[in-house]
């Protein structure tokens, strides 16, 4: 197990952690909710994603990432233009039930590079920029709720990922 000196500075921890880092990235619509994306980030940094691209200017919520944004790469991009430029030739996943082709417990394998993309709880993911990724996916969910809170659904996915990823009986 790796215990990261984390009374350093943040560079030294972020170096420490870099040669654990998966190739994923986790793609985040900013409108909204400050809080959910700080937890998102929190979330995301568990799975040691590669990037969080933060799409739009709304802030988040450092206090909900319980400082581990300092620890990540978190770029932040204006719209949905600049970040197709900066995911291109890696998969994009929309995370998105009404208009999923797929549950993501069906899919058959996860791409190591995938870019999971996340829209705001409450405007979701833009249709323009949906007809733009490689995948549209699902997270099964019952009850009146139309969806899971933005942290919950990046665990979830990032859960699943992590499940295929790592074989019974091993630990990171």
């Amino acid at each position: 197990m790796l215990f990261p000196p984390i009374d350093d500075e943040a560079e030294t921890v972020r170096a420490a952690l870099k040669p654990l880092r998966n190739r994923i990235r986790v793609a985040l619509f900013s409108f909204g909710n400050p809080f959910a994306i700080g937890a998102a980030i929190r979330v995301s940094h568990s799975f040691l994603v590669d990037e969080i691209l933060i799409v739009g200017d709304a802030p988040f919520y450092e206090k909900a990432s319980m400082g581990m944004e300092k620890y990540e790469t978190i770029v932040r991009l204006a719209d949905e233009s600049e970040l197709l430029r900066h995911c291109a030739g890696r998969p994009l996943w929309a995370v998105e039930k009404v208009a999923a082709a797929t549950n993501l417990y069906g899919v058959a394998e996860i791409p190591d590079d995938v870019v999971f993309v996340f829209g705001s709880e409450r405007y979701g993911i833009p249709a323009d920029f949906l007809a733009q990724c490689t995948q549209t996916v699902a997270l099964p969910m019952f009850g009146v709720n139309n969806s899971f809170p933005v942290a919950i659904t990046v665990g979830m996915v990032l859960g699943e990922w992590g499940r295929r990823r790592y074989r019974p009986g091993t630990t990171l």
